[in-house]
């Protein structure tokens, strides 16, 4: 079907021409500014506007600011029930639909706004289903059981899943099967937006469903990213209730460089042999890099920060110093700029005690 036919299609399902024209023209480009959809279709510019806002009413498109009025077509999944549930006549018509569009990237800014939640859900779905090595999820139990198969699929594959579920005050914690699905669960007691943070660098954030104003954020970004991470850190993982942690007696693995080294820290002062494995980046060349050695010291710094017996230190320097056969190696974590390596994982895979004993590991936590 030519372009003009699918417009012509368009106008009968009820669209007007500007709509039809505009619509056409925009799964060409998949997303992009009002202006410059005017520009490439028969749309006047001052129509544009209301053109987008009637498409948008009928779930054809979506628009977003990024730094002017944007627009990306909707899944075409909405649009070929509408067209299929007419008339054979525009069966054609949704084929191409189907064939055209395909789900666009995030601008190059790599952060977006949206409007609607199923936008956000839709693309930390996506997010998932590509994670390499971490998921951090804060959900409502509803949202955790339509998204466990694909937490299930990213567990299997490695990758380490942390869900914080978030229910209203009062109310118990919720009885769900994280089997499988994750290797920690946390409760926390009040509403919270829904948050995706993949492989430390895509987040997917929405506002909570009673929040003023109901808009969401998709970032492709590591710096943006990082801000996000401190937020679920602070917000919605520390001081919540832990509802369930996969057991095993295998080696202890950390995602969080602080709560590894608060756990190694006085172990190594008394004399304990620790070995690990380091799995991360190279800070200067950005290549995977794997260590496996005896970790020599856990630097603890507090300057800039406080840290008491019962939490880490959430400022300072916080490093660990892993001796391999090819000499020692500072490691860092997420934004680390002192060290050598950043790692992603850290598994502890021996401690031993200085009289040859093996003490508790990791050690209760208050």
């Amino acid at each position: 079907m030519e372009t003009g036919e699918l417009a012509e299609t368009l106008e009968r399902a009820g669209l007007s021409p500007y709509q039809a024209d505009a619509y056409v023209t925009l799964l060409e480009f998949g997303s992009t500014s009002a202006t410059e959809l005017a520009a490439a279709s028969s749309v006047p510019k001052p129509r544009i506007y209301d053109v987008l806002e009637e498409l948008e009413s009928r779930g054809y498109v979506e628009t977003y600011d990024s730094g002017s009025l944007h627009a990306r077509a909707h899944s075409p999944a909405e649009v070929m029930e509408d067209l299929r549930s007419r008339a054979d006549l525009f069966e054609s018509a949704a084929t191409e639909v189907e064939n055209r569009w395909e789900q666009p990237d995030l601008e190059s800014n790599r952060a977006s706004i949206v409007k609607r939640f199923q936008t956000v859900y839709e693309r930390a779905s996506m997010f998932i289903d590509g994670a390499e090595h971490q998921v951090h999820l804060s959900l409502t139990p509803e949202e955790f059981g339509r998204l466990r198969p694909r937490l299930v699929a990213a567990h299997d594959r490695g990758v380490s899943v942390r869900v914080s579920i978030h229910t209203k005050p009062g109310e118990t914690p919720p009885d769900l099967d994280f089997r499988g699905a994750c290797w920690e669960a946390r409760h926390r007691e009040f509403p919270a937006p829904f948050v995706t943070l993949v492989d430390r660098r895509k987040t997917c954030f929405a506002h909570h469903p009673d929040a003023f104003e109901e808009y969401g954020v998709l970032v492709d970004d590591r710096t943006h990213a990082h801000v996000f991470h401190w937020y679920f850190r602070t917000a919605l993982w520390d001081d919540w209730e832990t509802l369930y942690v996969a057991t095993g007696d295998g080696p202890v693995e950390y995602l969080d460089i602080r709560q590894c080294a608060r756990d190694l820290s006085p172990l190594i002062e008394a004399g304990a042999q620790v070995r690990a494995r380091i799995e991360g980046y190279d800070i200067e060349t950005g290549e995977n890099v794997e260590l496996v050695g005896r970790v020599r010291e856990a630097v603890v710094s507090a300057t800039g920060g406080r840290a008491d017996g019962d939490r880490p230190s959430m400022a300072g320097q916080v490093s660990l110093v892993v001796e391999t056969g090819d000499g020692p190696t500072t490691v860092g974590g997420w934004g680390s700029m002192l060290e050598s390596v950043e790692a992603t994982h850290i598994t502890v895979l021996e401690v031993t005690s200085r009289d040859g004993t093996r003490p508790e590991f990791p050690p209760s936590r208050p």
